[in-house]
């Protein structure tokens, strides 16, 4: 089967977890793009947070593409153009974070160069046995300044592409359910990590964005191979014509996959794509 597309997922994927993507990684996916694959990062991440990776990559030189906030909006590198964009309703996204003040959750919304959230100091979430400043993580990762603002559902008028909510994994996996009850049927929502459940439009997964651009790079399903990790990779692993799942990815993930790669740490992507596009 012949490649033309690599699509693959930032955070326990392409990034290891010192959140840099390691030289022989870089040197892989330099390679297969100078071969004339199409490289797309698919992440969860806002589209600011992913600028630096594509500068690393070369990939506005390469026309690659950036699909964010699990593929709410999609962004040509080169040309800077939107290929695809789909925000929640701007009631809807009023709606669930009025709910959310039910919860002890952190909510994040974002919007130009900004990050809203309740409370800069009520900050961090416990995981893995670590103590984590998840505010400040989220906001550095996207690039953005931070604004505290006590109603968020009050203050926000402008469109989402998600609503991010943080919390210890174990309150998130015991409430989850209850959070998104009153918007079924009205949005997607998923774990993006065990710490992160999000509110994306209804319908909105990697899968569905890359769909969308798939046809602009004159590129078909079979051709694609995508590499994931977690919940919100599972739509695009089974979607794509090669499905890689790294070896650190859930046990749901794997079970969808077509092929199991190395870890996130070990190369996992350079590893695959040695073994099978070389």
């Amino acid at each position: 089967m012949t490649i033309k597309a690599i699509a693959m997922d930032m955070d326990g994927t392409l990034l290891n977890e010192r959140k840099i993507i390691s030289s022989k990684t870089k040197a892989a996916l330099l390679e297969v793009q100078r071969q004339g694959i199409k490289v797309i990062l698919a992440s969860g991440r806002p589209t600011p947070g992913l600028f630096k990776y594509a500068e690393e990559l070369a990939m506005e030189e390469y026309d690659g593409i950036g699909l964010s906030f699990n593929g709410a909006h999609v962004l040509d590198y080169q040309t800077n153009e939107v290929l695809f964009e789909q925000p929640l309703p701007l009631e809807t996204s009023k709606a669930i974070l009025e709910h959310l003040k039910s919860f002890d959750v952190k909510p994040m919304i974002c919007h130009q160069n900004y990050m809203y959230v309740n409370d800069v100091f009520d900050n961090q979430i416990h995981f893995a046995n670590e103590e984590i400043n998840i505010i400040e993580y989220e906001a550095r990762a996207g690039g953005y300044k931070l604004c505290e603002i006590n109603d968020l559902a009050g203050f926000c008028d402008f469109p989402l592409h998600k609503v991010l909510v943080a919390a210890d994994p174990d309150y998130l996996k015991k409430h989850y359910q209850e959070m998104m009850r009153p918007f079924e049927g009205q949005v997607s929502a998923l774990f993006s990590a065990p710490f992160y459940f999000e509110f994306t439009d209804l319908g909105i997964t990697k899968a569905k964005a890359i769909a969308a651009v798939l046809p602009k790079l004159n590129v078909k399903k079979e051709e694609l191979m995508a590499f994931g990790d977690g919940q919100n990779d599972q739509a695009m692993i089974e979607y794509a014509g090669i499905g890689v799942a790294m070896d650190n990815a859930t046990t749901e993930l794997k079970q969808v996959a077509d092929k199991i790669t190395l870890s996130n740490n070990e190369d996992g992507i350079a590893h695959a794509l040695e073994k099978y596009l070389f």
